[in-house]
C-alpha cells in the first residue's frame, strides 16, 4: 500500500515559481544575481562586520572574476541606469581585492581584470 506523501512547506510549488519568474524582465533577474555576487564577494573580502571570520580570498577571486564576466557578457543588454552602479561595485570590490592580497596579482591579472582591463587605485 503506497500512499502518496500530503503536500507540505518542504515542497514547493513549482507551478507558481515558474509562473513567477515568468513575470521577472530579464534585466531584473541579471541584477539581482549581479548584486548576489557582489555581496558573496564582499563576504568573502571580510568587508562585513564579521570581516576576517568569512575571509576567503581564494573564494572572492572566484566570484568577483565571475561578476566580472557576468557584466561583460550583458553590457549591452542592460541600461547604462541599472550597469553604472554595478560596474562600480565591481571596481571597489577588485581594489578591495588588490588590498587585501599578501602578494597583489600584477596590473591586469586580478580577479575579473580579464574583462575590465587593469583596475588602479
Amino acid at each position: 500500500m503506497s500512499e502518496t506523501p500530503p503536500e507540505s512547506s518542504a515542497n514547493p510549488d513549482f507551478d507558481a515559481m515558474t509562473r513567477d519568474i515568468a513575470e521577472v524582465p530579464a534585466v531584473e533577474v541579471i541584477v539581482t544575481v549581479a548584486v548576489n555576487l557582489m555581496s558573496a564577494a564582499a563576504v568573502k573580502l571580510g568587508l562585513t562586520e564579521e570581516g576576517e571570520d568569512h575571509k576567503d580570498l581564494d573564494e572572492a577571486r572566484k566570484l568577483v572574476h565571475a561578476l566580472a564576466g557576468l557584466l561583460d557578457a550583458t553590457a549591452t543588454e542592460i541600461s547604462s541606469f541599472h550597469a553604472a552602479p554595478l560596474r562600480d561595485g565591481l571596481k571597489s570590490l577588485q581594489l578591495a581585492f588588490r588590498e587585501a592580497s599578501l602578494v597583489p596579482d600584477e596590473p591586469g591579472q586580478g580577479p575579473g581584470e580579464k574583462y575590465t582591463g587593469a583596475v588602479y587605485g
